[in-house]
């Protein structure tokens, strides 16, 4: 009896196995048959192109910010402009991200692309400093550093802000 039971069960998992199949092959016959007359086989290689270097800013601390400001870097703040009025680190530019298409000709007719450029945000968490360095990689700058800390960290270290307060 268990023998028949066994018997049973591979028949029926056998008509299973062979009723997905046939399923399967009536929803991709036209992808099984394209297989099988070779068009699915790429008919020339393509040829491997270089890889090719991906380049991100930089992340920078406090204490590197200073010294690459006292040696010419240009510090470039991401923020609106409302917000850079309201305060700023001293010397910065502002080049918002948010106008960054309109604003990014005028900033590269203003500084050379051997600058060393760091920009800034509102802070960690404030993405606009990363994706302001990537454009600018974009557009030809080599040194790009990010200041995560951004404004408030420098404010908050006491360092010279400007702005209307």
């Amino acid at each position: 009896m268990m023998f028949d039971d066994m018997k049973r069960i591979g028949l029926e998992a056998c008509v299973l196995i062979a009723l997905g199949a046939l399923f399967g092959l009536t929803l991709n016959h036209q992808l099984v048959m394209d297989a099988f007359s070779g068009r699915l086989v790429p008919q020339q290689r393509q040829p491997v192109q270089e890889l090719v270097p991906v380049v991100s800013p930089v992340p920078v601390l406090l204490d590197e910010v200073r010294q690459l400001t006292a040696s010419g870097a240009l510090l470039v703040d991401a923020r609106n402009p409302e917000l850079y009025a309201m305060g700023h680190i001293e010397g910065a530019v502002s080049l918002p991200i948010v106008e960054i298409d309109d604003a990014l000709p005028g900033f590269l007719d203003r500084v050379t692309k051997g600058r060393s450029i760091i920009t800034y945000c509102s802070g960690f968490g404030c993405p606009d400093s990363f994706d302001l360095g990537l454009r600018l990689i974009e557009a030809g700058y080599r040194d790009v550093r990010v200041f995560e800390g951004g404004f408030p960290e420098w404010r908050d270290a006491g360092l010279p802000v400007a702005g209307e307060g």
